[in-house]
């Protein structure tokens, strides 16, 4: 890797740690020749996966769009930085699982509800609104009773066993 101060191509790998679950690597290095310490992040890409829209295009995968729309589900709700790579990663990582060349963006929006459903329902709730197209009041009801059932259940099990 190339030194940022003096560019030189010949850089030295002091220390090399897991972050992030053990997703993705930083190292600290040091230039042979300048003395310059920096560190770099290496972390999976996921190459030649064609994501199939929903009119039929194909398009590359791109992990920005995937950060795009998760990050707009969590505005001004609490996540750290570390939080929303972790997600972040989890997400590809079942993406990756799949092992097929083409996915389907409806199935990469499944994955994602998946994930927020257990991170935070709020989150889950705005991405739903995006993703499912909901087209009036009553259909963001629908999916709200449907997130809330299982939370009823919980509590009426706990009164009957009082």
């Amino acid at each position: 890797m190339k030194c940022p101060a003096c560019h030189k191509p010949d850089t030295r790998v002091m220390d090399s740690r897991l972050v992030e679950g053990g997703m993705t690597i930083r190292r600290r290095r040091e230039c042979s020749k300048c003395g310059f310490r920096f560190s770099t992040v290496e972390q999976t890409e996921i190459l030649n996966l064609s994501v199939i829209k929903r009119d039929g295009r194909r398009e590359p995968y791109n992990r920005d769009k995937l950060e795009t729309g998760i990050k707009r589900s969590f505005q001004k709700l609490p996540l750290t930085q570390d939080e929303f790579k972790q997600l972040i990663n989890r997400i590809e990582r079942d993406i990756q699982i799949a092992g097929r060349s083409e996915i389907k963006s409806k199935d990469i929006g499944e994955i994602v509800m998946r994930y927020l459903k257990k991170a935070n329902q709020v989150a889950y709730i705005r991405f739903a609104s995006v993703y499912r197209a909901f087209k009036d009041v009553e259909t963001f009801q629908k999916e709200l009773h449907a997130l809330l059932k299982p939370r009823h259940q919980k509590k009426a099990k706990a009164k009957k066993r009082r």
